[in-house]
């Protein structure tokens, strides 16, 4: 309940305090390519559920169509120019505060995962999809610049399943065995860090 609460509270206040940010992303988004400002996509959600992310849109229109679900680095060509400010400064999960405060997912939690995924792993994600998916957590600090790992990688999507999913399972469960309210709010104030510390160091090179 406290943990729901928090998720209430914090995602209302993001939304309020950032609203002119997200109004000013999906104009631009609107202004520079065709399609909606924002994209659903499908992911597995607690006790798998069928969870539709909101995402600010940084690819093209129907790039589902074009490429697979893994994004390779800053080269993808399916991200539009927009786009590729929106993931450097992770502006495009902004919509996903509107799925916490709906209750859909939490703040912090194992980052939803692409449902091809999940049944590779079906085992793990029993015990993972007990709570709900998150924003962020240790996994998604860990590999905040999983697309350039991809990108950088012989196999991409043998790089994803045999390196990189393993590794984030592994910590799923263990935030999961020993997650706290105090935790949580040290993983969101050590996220919106991490951000900010990765802003100043791509300015410095």
């Amino acid at each position: 309940m406290a943990k729901r609460g928090l998720d209430i509270c914090i995602s209302l206040l993001g939304i309020i305090i950032l609203s002119p940010v997200l109004l000013l992303a999906a104009i631009l988004i609107k202004l520079t390519s065709r399609g909606s400002c924002v994209f659903l996509h499908e992911r597995a959600g607690k006790d798998f559920t069928r969870l539709k992310v909101y995402k600010f849109r940084t690819m093209v229109q129907d790039a589902s169509k074009i490429g697979g679900p893994l994004t390779l680095g800053g080269h993808d060509p399916r991200i539009t120019r927009i786009g590729h400010l929106l993931r450097k400064t992770k502006l495009d999960e902004l919509p996903q505060l509107f799925n916490v405060l709906f209750g859909h997912m939490s703040l912090v939690g194992p980052r939803p995962e692409a449902w091809q995924y999940v049944e590779m792993f079906r085992e793990d994600f029993a015990q993972i999809l007990k709570i709900r998916p998150g924003i962020t957590d240790p996994a998604s600090i860990r590999f905040r610049d999983e697309g350039s790992i991809l990108e950088a990688a012989a196999d991409p999507e043998d790089e994803y399943i045999n390196h990189i999913l393993p590794e984030k399972i592994q910590l799923a469960k263990e935030y999961i065995q020993h997650q706290t309210l105090l935790g949580d709010l040290r993983l969101v104030l050590t996220t919106v860090t991490s951000l900010f510390v990765d802003r100043i160091q791509a300015r410095k090179n």
